[in-house]
């Protein structure tokens, strides 16, 4: 009998829903634990995991308690959201999926698992997956944009780099995956809202990301607040136990969202609590976060026979296992130990060169009308805006262990880029307040400024769960500000923090230069610095698209053709009477200080069967005197399948590092595999005919090079005929 086995034997019922219930200690770093309520629930067995708690002696105290003063001394797991880096922050997700990095994107994750496991964590509420696709939704920050290509590998490279090659390494946490489902397409992107999809949308655009991440292996799974076609996520038995752990494979350990069991009658699915928590287990939710449930009503719902013992002990089981594979039997103090290996002085100084790399990388140059990079001989220049010398907003949201104190301003960051230059600040109005402010006395630094450099967006909490917003844009009275700002007649680079795209074409239209900064951690103000002046060339890509209006949202790039496309000579065609149908800049998009030219698309081969591997090769021409790298997108479309197929579908990219005046060819590899399409039974079929293969810098249509495939019926051929 393994030990597991013969803890499960050993077990009272209160103790198996103990090892269930994952309370919270309200980070009671700085407090005597004695005096915290979770100190007799631990002693008693009724506490099998803490989070919102971290730091070396707050958890070695309260793990002393689960091991050295219960009856069973199973240890605690503690978890805590590290979302976007630990004691080093990191941009937030969307940020850095720009970077179309998986190895950057790993290493990220890598660097934050080493200083939350130095922290006393064992478990992370990350990496968030969710597809989002509406800017209104706060949480379209903390994943990866738009695109489940992108989503997938991203699950991936999270996955691995938080729990490295060995779970139980000192250096390890566990990886939760969130939110499963669908939870980035809530109707009117409210947070917590009803989501209705097709099963097929679910398949191809929401799943993806999850399949990817079970097959990283990761740790844990946490279901979505929302709803799915009217059924909870957090009791969708068949979303979490059918497709999930059948379908997809997943043994690991599944947790509730905060308060999530006890939210199910609001939902109205159950009439009560013994109900609510009924459902959940029966689902397959391992453990409970918060809500005390699980505790407190499994008995009355194994006394009604709604739930048998055997759905206890399952669950139990695996939060045992996970605890076992983390190593905390063989040493519940591996991570807060005098004797760790992980020390955090020895992972600051090369975490936070990592942070400043990735924040310069994160920036995307969205317009340029020649402005940057700042010319040398600059010597007046007019910082304005409230997001300008703001450290804490630089950390964005779910920065849990940051410290703002320790983030570089924009100001700060200019400056010292700066020395000789005469560089004049006025934050002109707050972020969020509707007073007027001081926009006159802004305006008139601008006035003998030679260049302005104006920093608006969102303050870090108006991103992130229950921030989303009805109108994206400036909030306050920072358009009031921009508009006194341009009509100075001094050139205006606009430098736009935000964890999501904002509506401000009328400000792309008319600043000299428009940057997205996004919410960049430690290291914004130099990195900003660094782009604006030249030192580094900008390289980050959109992960999602950007609307004009509030009013094309759900806009992305892997949308179904129209009836009747948009044609503007065509009165009865798909556009609005009142604005583009484009959008304000493609997903992908982002500008350099070079100037690349892609030309000559083909392909080795224009046939090819379902096992092949399509070899695409393009020419790349750097025909400026500035080093630049590119990221090369590839997208196809199936001309004619069984159900329609999105004009624009991500398979690929490449990302490649020109000289100046360099030309290179650049070869995309398409495995033919990938082009296949969900049958009427979501299985997937490579379904004979034709395809069309774009490339391109962006997935803007006017500019992407095409050639056409065909894909051929008939056997797969063996693995040594496969063609290329």
């Amino acid at each position: 009998m393994n030990l597991i086995d013969k803890l499960l034997a050993r077990m009272t019922l209160d103790e198996k829903l103990g090892q269930l219930n994952m309370a919270t200690a309200g980070q009671a770093v700085t407090g005597p634990v004695r005096d915290d309520p979770a100190t007799e629930a631990i002693r008693a067995g009724k506490v099998g995991a803490l989070l919102n708690l971290w730091g070396r002696e707050a958890t070695a105290r309260y793990q002393k308690l689960a091991v050295e003063e219960t009856r069973l001394a199973i240890p605690l797991l503690f978890g805590a959201d590290v979302l976007h880096g630990h004691r080093t922050t990191f941009p937030i997700p969307l940020a850095e999926a720009g970077l179309f990095d998986p190895q950057t994107w790993e290493r990220t994750a890598r660097a934050a698992a080493v200083e939350a496991a130095a922290d006393g964590i064992a478990l992370t509420f990350a990496p968030m997956l969710d597809i989002a696709r509406d800017p209104r939704w706060g949480r379209i920050a903390e994943g990866p944009g738009e695109d489940p290509l992108v989503g997938a590998l991203f699950a991936e490279a999270k996955v691995r780099g938080f729990q490295g090659g060995d779970l139980a390494a000192p250096t390890s946490i566990a990886a939760t995956a969130k939110h499963f489902c669908a939870g980035g397409a809530a109707i009117a992107g409210l947070e917590y809202g009803a989501v209705d999809v097709s099963e097929r949308t679910l398949r191809e655009v929401y799943l993806p990301p999850f399949r990817a991440a079970v097959e990283a292996g990761c740790a844990a799974i946490m279901p979505a607040f929302n709803s799915v076609a009217g059924i909870p996520m957090t009791s969708n038995a068949p979303l979490l136990r059918d497709c999930l752990r059948r379908e997809l494979g997943f043994d690991g350990m599944i947790v509730s969202d905060y308060d999530a069991i006890a939210e199910l009658p609001i939902h109205g699915v159950a009439a009560d609590l013994a109900e609510a928590a009924a459902l959940a287990l029966k689902a397959g939710v391992d453990m409970d976060m918060v809500s005390g449930v699980y505790h407190a009503c499994l008995p009355e719902a194994l006394a009604r026979g709604l739930v048998g013992l055997d759905d206890i002990d399952a669950a139990v089981r695996r939060v045992l296992t996970l605890k076992r594979r983390l190593g905390l039997f063989d040493d519940p103090y591996r991570h807060v130990s005098a004797s760790s290996q992980v020390a955090r002085p020895e992972v600051a100084r090369p975490a936070k060169e990592l942070a400043a790399d990735v924040a310069r990388r994160a920036i995307t140059l969205l317009t340029n009308r020649g402005v940057l990079p700042l010319a040398a001989d600059l010597r007046r220049i007019a910082v304005i805006g409230p997001l300008a010398d703001a450290p804490a907003e630089m950390l964005g949201p779910w920065s849990l262990a940051g410290e703002g104190s320790r983030c570089v301003t924009i100001l700060q960051g200019l400056r010292a880029a700066l020395p000789h230059c005469e560089i004049t600040f006025a934050a002109g109005v707050s972020a969020k307040g509707h007073e007027e402010g001081e926009i006159a006395a802004a305006s008139d630094l601008c006035a003998k400024a030679e260049l302005v450099i104006l920093c608006v967006g969102e303050t870090a909490d108006m991103s992130g769960e229950a921030s989303s917003r009805a109108a994206p844009g400036l909030p306050g009275r920072q358009r009031a500000l921009a508009e006194a700002v341009l009509g100075v007649g001094v050139p205006v680079v606009a430098v736009i923090s935000s964890g999501r795209p904002l509506m401000i074409a009328w400000l792309a239209e008319r600043a000299h230069a428009l940057v997205a900064t996004w919410f960049l951690g430690d290291a914004a103000g130099h990195a900003v610095a660094d782009v604006l002046t030249g030192r580094f060339n900008p390289t980050g890509r959109l992960a999602v698209t950007w609307p004009r209006e509030v009013g094309q949202i759900p806009i992305f790039h892997a949308a179904r053709a129209a009836a009747r496309p948009a044609d503007p000579a065509e009165p009865f065609s798909s556009k609005y009477i009142d604005l583009p149908v484009e959008p304000l800049f493609s997903f992908g998009h982002g500008l350099s200080y070079a100037r690349v030219t892609l030309r000559n698309l083909r392909a080795a081969r224009n046939e090819f069967f379902r096992r092949d591997r399509i070899e695409l090769k393009i020419d790349v021409v750097n025909q400026s005197t500035t080093a630049t790298e590119e990221t090369i997108f590839l997208f196809a479309h199936d001309l004619a399948a069984s159900s329609a197929r999105p004009l624009l579908e991500l398979k690929s990219w490449a990302k490649v590092a020109l000289a100046p005046r360099e030309a290179r060819t650049v070869a995309l590899a398409l495995p033919a595999e990938s082009l296949c399409c969900l049958n009427e039974n979501f299985k997937p079929v490579l379904e004979p005919g034709e395809f069309d293969i774009f490339v391109g810098l962006s997935a803007d249509r006017k500019s992407l090079l095409t050639t056409r495939l065909r894909a051929l019926a008939g056997p797969a051929p063996r693995d040594g005929d496969a063609a290329t």
